[in-house]
Order: C-alpha cells, then sequence, then structure tokens
C-alpha cells in the first residue's frame, strides 16, 4: 500500500490538470471542484497500490465521474453554467479568478447540444489531445464508437456556432468584413448610433468612435470564428492560429447596440479547442 502522504502529494501534482478537464468538460469550476474531490475520495479508497500509471489512472477516474455527472444533469434537465464573462462592477480577486477559469468555456455553449459522451469525447480528444483508446475506456465504448462520437459532436458544434440568430449573425459579419477592410462607412451602416464598445472596465461610446476604433484595430493575418458567447453571437479572433481577442455582440432593429470584447493574454490562454487552428 502506497504511503498516505505519498499518496496526497502524487495527486497534488496533477490536481491541476485534472481540474482543467473537469472544468471544460461540465462547463462549470464549482463542478470541476466537485469532480476533483471525488476522483481524490477514489484514489484514498484504492490505497494506492497496483496503480502503475497514476496520471492516466486519476484522468480516467476523473472522466468517469465527469460523464456521470453529466448524465445527472440532463436527468434532471439542469443547465450547465454560462459564465458572464464581462461586468460593470469593480475589480474583485474571486470574480476575476473564475473568469480566468471559465473564460475558455464560453465557445463551449453550444455544446449544452450534445449528449454525455459526445461531450467528453470531445473535449479530452480536441482540446487535450487525448488518444482514442484512453477516451474509450473512460466512456466504456470501443475506440471506433468513440471516434464517431468525437467526430459527430465535431460536426454538430461546427453546425451549432453561428445559427443562434441567422439576421444577427449576418450583422456581426458585416461588421467584421467591413473591420478587416477599414471601411469607415461599412461600419457605420451597422452601428447604432448609441452603440457601446466595453473591454474591460474601459467604454467607447459613439457609432463614429466606435467604429473608429474597429479600423484602428484591424491586423492582417487575422482569421474570426463565429462563436456563442453567453448566448450571443460572438467571434473569436485569432493570429497565426493564437487567440487575439474574444467579442460578443448585441443586435437590435438591425444594428449592433453593444460590443464586448475581451484580449487578456491570461484569459484568451484558456481557449485551446484545436478545430479553431
Amino acid at each position: 500500500m502506497t504511503e498516505p502522504n505519498d499518496l496526497a502529494t502524487g495527486f497534488e501534482t496533477h490536481r491541476p490538470y485534472l481540474h482543467a478537464i473537469a472544468s471544460r468538460v461540465l462547463g462549470s469550476p464549482a463542478d470541476a471542484d466537485d469532480a476533483v474531490q471525488e476522483a481524490w475520495l477514489r484514489l484514498a479508497r484504492t490505497g494506492g497500490e497496483d496503480i502503475e500509471d497514476l496520471r492516466g489512472w486519476l484522468t480516467t477516474v476523473t472522466g468517469r465521474i465527469c460523464l456521470d455527472l453529466l448524465r445527472r444533469r440532463h436527468t434532471r434537465g439542469e443547465q450547465p453554467l454560462e459564465p458572464d464573462l464581462w461586468t460593470t462592477s469593480g475589480p474583485d480577486p474571486e470574480a476575476e479568478a473564475v473568469l480566468a477559469d471559465s473564460v475558455g468555456l464560453a465557445l463551449y455553449v453550444v455544446m449544452d447540444a450534445l449528449t454525455p459522451a459526445e461531450r467528453v469525447s470531445f473535449v479530452l480528444h480536441d482540446v487535450f489531445a487525448m488518444p482514442f483508446d484512453t477516451i474509450a475506456a473512460v466512456l466504456g465504448r470501443s475506440t471506433a464508437a468513440t471516434k464517431m462520437l468525437a467526430s459527430r459532436a465535431r460536426g454538430r458544434i461546427r453546425l451549432g456556432t453561428p445559427t443562434t440568430d441567422s439576421a444577427a449573425r449576418g450583422i456581426v459579419d458585416a461588421f467584421l468584413a467591413a473591420a478587416g477592410q477599414g471601411d469607415l462607412a461599412g461600419l457605420l451602416a451597422v452601428l447604432a448610433p448609441e452603440v457601446e464598445l466595453h473591454a474591460g472596465e474601459a467604454v467607447i461610446r459613439g457609432a463614429d468612435k466606435v467604429a473608429t476604433q474597429a479600423t484602428f484595430g484591424a491586423r492582417p493575418n487575422t482569421k474570426a470564428h463565429p462563436a456563442l458567447v453567453n448566448g450571443q453571437p460572438g467571434v473569436l479572433i485569432t493570429t497565426n492560429g493564437r487567440p487575439l481577442a474574444l467579442m460578443a455582440f448585441t443586435v437590435a432593429n438591425g444594428r449592433i447596440t453593444t460590443i464586448r470584447t475581451t484580449s487578456d493574454p491570461k484569459e484568451l490562454a484558456q481557449i485551446v479547442p484545436s478545430w479553431l487552428t
């Protein structure tokens, strides 16, 4: 039997990795805490004996715990956390910590439509580059079936991201096209006169100022990826495959009324799905 202190030390070494997996699968840092704690309890009960690959064992157990939680959530009809990425209140260290943990999940709101098995297979493979045979062990499925689950999830996510409101998405696309071309008139055509641009605590008001800021911020070699951000049409801007900014748009009466954006590197580092690159 492994010494308790050695077992605890080994577990703590892998805790951040396990929490990252659980956070992205479950969409909630609080639920992730519970899943990781349950993984520790299961490890402690085993005593650690006969475990040759502790990281692999913990990954499998954490994945199964997340799968069970997702299944119970679906059974009860619960909705996963939709993180509020931008607030107007003053700095709150605890809230900022949750924000940094959850901003990468903004793109995963569309995953609510996936089955638990699809969601687990997609996150473990596309986000954490986990081999399919390992994921198959988590799901209790064959490797071939697991590959099909991930492929189906990937397709559903790609189809789902731009479809909240086709009219609103078209207006956002027009804004991005005009910004990329430095087309001031094109920007003014889709911005409401009193539009607001929120970037952290800074707020820019008025179509002229927001349009000028948008043309000034245009960069070469950038790509816009449609996304859902807290249920709103949004985009992830990348340059050379690396996240540059995450933006959410509010559209009313055919015009953009509010734009919220974050470009903090620590926050954007949480966004790592491989299908965006």
